[in-house]
């Protein structure tokens, strides 16, 4: 495949070798007529990143640290692909913002995902959003960027997607206007929905990995097991949607066919629905305001049969509960809340520490960096460069 075909958009893929970035690259390889990739970023799985190269000829390949480059460059010297092949944030950054991308698609897991992100902002970018950590850290200064440098961001979560559907164009304006009384985001629950609350305590790091109806990688599957993820979620709508905390509900439906609502003021309920595949809200975002073929079968309403919806409950969730608690604090309280889950998650992932210890780390870090400014990028790099050593410290003395 030409890197620049003719008439056709160029993407730079943010995460392009984990779930959301080998999904995109699905529904972009099914387009060859509407987009071509112009660079490709990864963590470390060399490999993978290796034949997307070969398969996509972008301009550019990036990976986080130099010795993942250096062996990325010598597979590509070995297989003829010219792709110029970088390393570092700094090098995130200039092909988010490189004038042959017109899309970039942000689905670098974690806080890292933030710099590169914003470049993408600052460059006016069309930017689909799957990287929570952009509005969960830096919401206002994130969303000031877009509008100062008329970007234009497309929520790819599949939650936020469905939203997005539901709402008119120029809902995220002014949703009461638009007479919007309450965004319904929907959640599965996660594998531990119906087990005993004392076998919490035991449960496996593969046991949490094992989400009944997506996949994903590991960190997700793990805060979708604690909810967490759904927080994160309810802090990013606000943000997506203008939104108050007091207008979000979460809802726990455990089929993940509708993947949320919208309740208007003249009592409809409008919803989105289709099958647990990412390649839909994807293919969405790609080709909005056009529909394009994602790849998914269409939902079969007869082998549904039947949807469930229950409230959350907060004692077999409190990651869901601390995070509705940052939201409400504002300032540098969600960078706070997400960089003492990182630490957490990952120590629970290396077995370090307990899954129900994920919500005492995060709450007690909570408690120890009080929520301040987040005016500033460098105020929200501070906080959490704060919480994730705090974090650390607690995870240390349990050990």
């Amino acid at each position: 495949m030409s890197s620049a075909a003719a008439g056709t958009a160029g993407i730079t893929l943010l995460g392009a070798t984990g779930s959301i970035g080998m999904s995109t690259v699905d529904v972009i390889r099914r387009h060859p007529d509407r987009f071509h990739v112009t660079a490709l970023v990864a963590r470390s799985q060399v490999a993978r990143m290796a034949e997307l190269c070969v398969e996509f000829q972008p301009r550019y390949a990036v990976m986080e640290g130099a010795a993942q480059a250096g062996q990325l460059r010598e597979l590509l010297q070995q297989r003829g692909c010219r792709c110029e092949v970088l390393s570092g944030v700094t090098a995130m950054e200039q092909v988010a913002a490189a004038t042959e991308t017109q899309l970039v698609v942000a689905a670098i897991v974690g806080a890292a995902g933030l710099l590169p992100t914003l470049a993408a902002a600052r460059a006016g970018k069309r930017i689909l959003l799957a990287n929570k950590e952009a509005l969960v850290m830096s919401g206002q200064l994130f969303m000031d960027t877009v509008r100062a440098n008329a970007a234009v961001v497309l929520p790819v979560d599949s939650e936020h997607n469905a939203i997005f559907q539901c709402m008119p164009a120029d809902a995220t304006e002014d949703i009461q206007r638009a007479g919007v009384e309450r965004i319904l985001l929907t959640a599965s629950g996660g594998p531990f929905h119906s087990l005993e609350l004392s076998k919490l305590e035991t449960v496996t790091p593969e046991q949490a990995c094992k989400h009944p109806n997506w996949v994903m990688g590991r960190k997700i599957s793990v805060d979708s097991a604690s909810m967490m993820n759904k927080g994160l979620e309810v802090i990013e709508a606000c943000w997506l949607f203008n939104a108050r905390v007091d207008q979000i509900q979460v809802v726990i439906h455990r089929q993940s066919v509708i993947h949320s609502m919208v309740q208007y003021r003249d009592g409809s309920v409008l919803a989105q629905l289709g099958n647990p595949d990412m390649r839909i809200p994807i293919a969405n975002a790609l080709a909005w305001p056009e529909r394009i073929d994602s790849g998914v079968a269409a939902l079969d309403i007869f082998q549904v049969a039947h949807l469930d919806f229950a409230a959350p409950d907060l004692g077999r969730y409190p990651c869901l509960g601390l995070a509705m608690q940052a939201a409400r604090a504002g300032g540098t309280a969600p960078a706070v809340l997400n960089a003492a889950n990182e630490i957490a998650v990952g120590a629970f992932l290396d077995k370090k520490i307990r899954f129900t210890q994920i919500a005492t780390v995060v709450e007690d870090t909570m408690g120890a960096c009080p929520p301040g400014s987040a005016q500033s990028l460098e105020a929200i790099l501070a906080a959490d460069e704060q919480a994730r050593a705090h974090a650390m410290r607690q995870i240390h003395k349990r050990g």
